[in-house]
């Protein structure tokens, strides 16, 4: 079996790179490990940023989305027994983010790719990545996939980065002493926009999938156990840590699934070796305080997408070559981004009263400046495409 490219992993990243290729007239066949409904339904990020809208719209897999998507203008922190709005519509007023759950925009990828007659396998056992400098392919449950590039959309956990020879990646990782427990219930939200609330109990998160569905996340330690988190206190926790302004009242209701995240910072380099391109998960993590893990995913598969047209093309391997070089300031400007608002909402268990008091200055800073508020909205919708 031939294609042009072989794409591994039938997340956001890879999904939508086979989309783009198609709109550009290049083959491509994406093996999954997973089954078409794991993947359909697995919760995770739903923040995009206006660029990630703007490339689904354009992508022709953006209809659902405008219709059922929740734009939003603003987040909310909340610290000290007060609220603080920040403004998108007023200090990036051309660009605002939408809440629409990854796995929707899963569903949307696959439906298209599949009307389009794409090539897509799931549930597909014992990927391996074989031939990276002359020969690249693919094997898979005892099948080959001959291709001329292949593209690592699999994850942090995935076969493509491991594949990479030993020597030829820089790593960089950090683990953070906590997690979050993520909760999904069915219940409108109790807020129009998200809200982000710095409490001595740890953090927490109000979010939101629909008008009749929310999302929470709470700071737990890294070793926590769903489990051990009864609803009762699950929502004793949430009220405790969101119920800390004048008027507002955490609307409770049945809780539909829990899962507990760690929380990682990792970044991989280059984000290419031979005719193997890492992109997404593959390549790096972020922590999800700044909801840019699916947006990275979706600007990697951008340019991406362009250097393989081009070569595809003409034959230059130009910006095939310059992809990670492309591709890793944005990663690292995201990294630093999703560290600055972890490190500025979470309690961290070393801290003493100093660093504790410093933190509630930087946050008063960045709600009373407003080019501080501007810098985080800015880092936060996304910066222009």
């Amino acid at each position: 079996m031939r294609t042009q490219v072989g794409i591994i992993g039938a997340g956001p990243a890879g999904l939508l790179l086979s989309h783009l290729l198609h709109l550009r007239g290049i083959s491509s066949v994406v093996l999954e490990r997973r089954s078409r409904a794991h993947v359909e339904q697995r919760v995770r990020a739903g923040v995009l940023e206006q660029g990630t809208v703007d490339t689904l719209v354009a992508a022709g897999v953006g209809e659902r989305l405008l219709r059922e998507g929740l734009p939003h203008s603003g987040i909310e922190l909340r610290y000290g027994g007060a609220a603080h709005r920040i403004a998108f519509d007023k200090l990036v007023p051309d660009r605002r983010i939408t809440v629409y759950g990854q796995q929707e925009v899963v569903k949307d990828l696959i439906a298209a790719r599949l009307a389009a007659g794409g090539d897509l396998r799931f549930e597909v056992p014992d990927v391996a990545v074989h031939g990276l400098g002359a020969e690249p392919h693919v094997s898979f449950g005892g099948e080959r996939l001959d291709c001329e590039v292949i593209a690592g959309c699999d994850g942090f956990h995935g076969v493509s980065r491991p594949s990479i020879p030993e020597g030829v990646l820089t790593v960089y990782e950090r683990d953070y002493p906590f997690a979050w427990l993520g909760v999904l219930a069915r219940v409108p939200p109790s807020a129009g926009e998200l809200i982000y609330a710095r409490n001595e109990r740890g953090f927490a998160l109000h979010s939101m999938r629909s008008p009749a569905l929310s999302r929470f996340y709470l700071q737990v330690p890294p070793d926590a156990d769903a489990g051990d988190w009864p609803d009762e206190r699950v929502w004793a926790e949430l009220k405790a840590r969101l119920e800390t302004v004048p008027g507002f009242t955490l609307a409770t209701g049945e809780i539909v699934e829990k899962g507990v995240a760690p929380m990682r910072s990792f970044v991989a380099e280059p984000m290419q070796y031979g005719r193997l391109y890492l992109a997404g998960d593959a390549a790096h993590i972020v922590p999800p305080t700044g909801a840019k893990g699916l947006n990275l995913a979706v600007a990697d598969v951008r340019v991406l997408t362009e250097a393989l047209a081009a070569f595809f093309a003409t034959g230059s391997a130009r910006l095939l070559d310059g992809y990670s070089a492309a591709r890793l300031p944005r990663v690292w400007r995201a990294q630093h981004f999703s560290w600055w608002m972890t490190s500025l909402l979470h309690t961290f268990d070393d801290d003493d009263a100093y660093a504790r008091r410093l933190q509630l200055s930087h946050l008063d800073y960045v709600t009373s400046s407003e080019a501080a508020a501007a810098t985080l909205a800015e880092n936060y919708v996304g910066m222009p495409w």
